[in-house]
């Protein structure tokens, strides 16, 4: 329908239902139409996986001003989703014993963190000490989000170190900082190695690369207005990743099956490491709780979020700026996952009513992760 639509805060965790069927890809083709119609999304990409297998890929409208079709192998910004990506690379050296989440990163870095300039605002805050890979990467060092939102545009504690999960880009970036230091190695090359090539992603990377300018998605504002790609110059593990909707299905598929990870590094992925007890997502480090998200046991897993809903345990990674609006949601029974990828900043009008189609009812907390959710119509 075109109008607000109607989506609870949080989903009490039902009595577990029986694995929806499959997904009927005409009717969701139609669904996909019908919704970028009335929520007036220029681009959008989507992808299903069961059993932990791609059942459906689909790319519909455009992606750019010119008017070009977007394609299953059009370049498109996947935003945060790099995080949960980066964190399953991560995962990979913990299975290897290379490094550890739960141990201080002054246990991997050759120096102290502040020695080096980029980190020299923590000065002799000695929290820094604290820090440890599963708690950069489930959101709770209490390091300011981006330093460029800081007054004085410095780098800092926002809050004390495991008190809370509050956002933090900056985390995330520190953590992919301590693995290249301690380990003498280049992330962007590593995912690509370790991940891009073996699942066959050969539209991915961390950082630009000029063969994907032949076919590329820019992004819509709210307002209509076009931006053009940014092409990232530099590798960051919180979201520089340029991909295709083809190759996150591979992705999820991995994901969804644990691929490449022993059985118990794939368990930390969705395992709740630290709960969530904010109201909503955005913005990070305003101090207003949510009782309720207990009773879907909503938190932090090793890049991503977790919930339990109607389905079971679920998890899923958002991916959002000013002309993007992407997400991966996966249901942990019957190893399902849907991935939608748009070029527009408000995509996330259509998200819901196409993940309800796709994979049923799974209790997403819709309302923590956007705040507000959007009308499907503008």
């Amino acid at each position: 329908m075109a109008g607000a639509l109607a989506t609870p805060a949080l989903a009490t965790p039902a009595q577990a239902t029986p694995a929806q069927a499959a997904v009927d890809g005409r009717k969701l083709d139609a669904e996909i139409d019908r919704l970028m119609s009335v929520g007036k999304v220029p681009g959008l990409a989507m992808a299903v996986i069961e059993n932990g297998k791609v059942t459906h890929v689909v790319a519909k409208g455009v992606r750019n001003e010119k008017g070009d079709p977007l394609r299953t192998d059009t370049i498109m910004y996947a935003a945060s989703i790099t995080k949960a990506t980066f964190a399953y690379y991560v995962l990979m050296l913990v299975d290897e014993g290379k490094v550890d989440l739960d141990k201080s990163i002054a246990d991997y870095l050759p120096k102290p963190l502040p020695a080096y300039p980029k980190y020299a605002d923590l000065g002799v805050d000695e929290r820094w000490k604290t820090i440890t890979l599963r708690r950069l990467l489930t959101h709770s060092s209490g390091l300011a989000d981006q330093r460029f939102y800081d007054p004085e545009n410095k780098f800092r504690f926002n809050l004390e170190p495991g008190s809370r999960y509050a956002y933090s880009n900056e985390g995330v970036n520190l953590a992919q900082f301590v693995i290249e230091e301690s380990l003498g190695l280049k992330v962007g090359d590593e995912m690509s190695r370790r991940l891009f090539q073996p699942l066959g992603m050969t539209r991915s990377s961390m950082i630009w690369r000029d063969d994907f300018k032949d076919n590329l998605a820019d992004g819509q504002h709210e307002d209509g207005k076009w931006e053009e790609h940014d092409d990232r110059s530099s590798v960051k593990a919180a979201g520089s990743l340029d991909t295709t909707i083809g190759d996150m299905s591979k992705l999820a598929a991995a994901v969804a099956s644990g691929w490449g990870l022993s059985a118990k590094a794939r368990a930390e992925l969705a395992k709740p490491s630290f709960p969530i007890v904010s109201q909503n997502q955005f913005p990070p480090f305003l101090i207003k709780d949510n009782p309720d998200n207990a009773k879907i046991g909503l938190a932090a897993g090793i890049g991503v979020v977790v919930f339990d809903g109607p389905q079971g345990h679920a998890f899923y990674k958002g991916g959002h700026n000013d002309i993007t609006d992407n997400v991966l949601i996966c249901v942990e029974k019957g190893r399902r996952c849907v991935v939608l990828l748009s070029n527009s900043g408000v995509g996330r009008r259509i998200f819901p009513p196409l993940v309800q189609t796709a994979l049923g009812d799974i209790g997403m907390p819709w309302i923590w992760e956007y705040n507000p959710v959007l009308p499907v119509a503008p």
